[in-house]
């Protein structure tokens, strides 16, 4: 309680106090070491351990676990965007549970044949064979993070948008490996931040057209680390964004319709 008054109060003399005024604070904190917690004070409790308390994201412990309780929050702001023919990777979960009866087609991509719900299979980076201007909506949810050649995909996944479609897209921020080469299908090789995000976004949609949502704070991060779930932090404790502390990165991407330059 007493860290959450600490953060609004700061907040509120973000904007009340001169710029030179926060500085002069700020540098009379770190010569008196105001801002630090005594060392040897802190109560590890549960914490201290080298191991997490799960290793598989908490999914052991219940749901929802965390990152996915900030890729629903981040799927029901955009639900309006989830209609017409909707492509979504490995199963069609959400769209199903935020497209509801706005989908008039539904397809699945899975990147290797034998998923019975897949109606493509087919590799992101290299799917020629997919027609362009196909989707109204691209939901890729813990995706990127599995592709080495990440730009490709994006062409393609840009490529097969219709004009005015939308992509959907959540990636890890801080979190633990999720994949490794050798042991699962695939590998894990990049966690992404709001900043690259938007490089990546930007080489192929309008700057105007991408919109980056991240979730998370310090706490939140640190108990997705150690496998705890959603129902072990309070609302307020989840929903608490500090952008230092990236759990999920999520973008909504529109294609420019016909005719609208970059």
């Amino acid at each position: 309680m007493a860290s959450r008054i600490a953060d609004r109060l700061r907040a509120v003399a973000a904007v009340l106090l001169p710029l030179g005024v926060r500085q002069w604070l700020r540098a009379q904190h770190r010569r008196f070491g105001l801002h630090r917690k005594p060392v040897g004070t802190v109560a590890f409790g549960d914490l201290r351990r080298l191991t997490p308390i799960s290793r598989v994201f908490g999914l052991d412990r219940g749901l929802p676990i965390i990152d996915r309780y900030y890729i629903d929050k981040f799927l029901a702001s955009c639900a309006d965007d989830i209609s017409g023919r909707v492509l979504e990777m490995g199963d069609a979960t959400y769209t199903c549970q935020f497209g509801g009866d706005r989908v008039t087609r539904s397809d699945v991509l899975h990147y290797v044949a034998g998923n019975p719900e897949a109606t493509i299979v087919g590799d992101l980076t290299a799917a020629d064979h997919i027609p362009s201007d196909s989707f109204d909506c691209i939901i890729l949810t813990q995706t990127l993070q599995m592709i080495l050649d990440v730009r490709a995909a994006l062409h393609h996944l840009h490529r097969i948008l219709k004009p005015g479609g939308v992509l959907l897209a959540t990636s890890h921020g801080i979190s633990r490996i999720a994949r490794r080469e050798g042991i699962d299908p695939w590998g894990e090789y990049w966690h992404f931040t709001a900043q690259s995000t938007r490089h990546l976004f930007g080489a192929l949609f309008p700057a105007d057209h991408v919109r980056i949502v991240t979730y998370g704070n310090v706490l939140s991060a640190a108990a997705s680390l150690y496998g705890l779930t959603a129902a072990d932090l309070t609302r307020e404790e989840l929903d608490h964004c500090d952008s230092d502390f990236e759990v999920i990165v999520a973008v909504r991407a529109q294609k420019p319709l016909v005719g609208v330059a970059r």
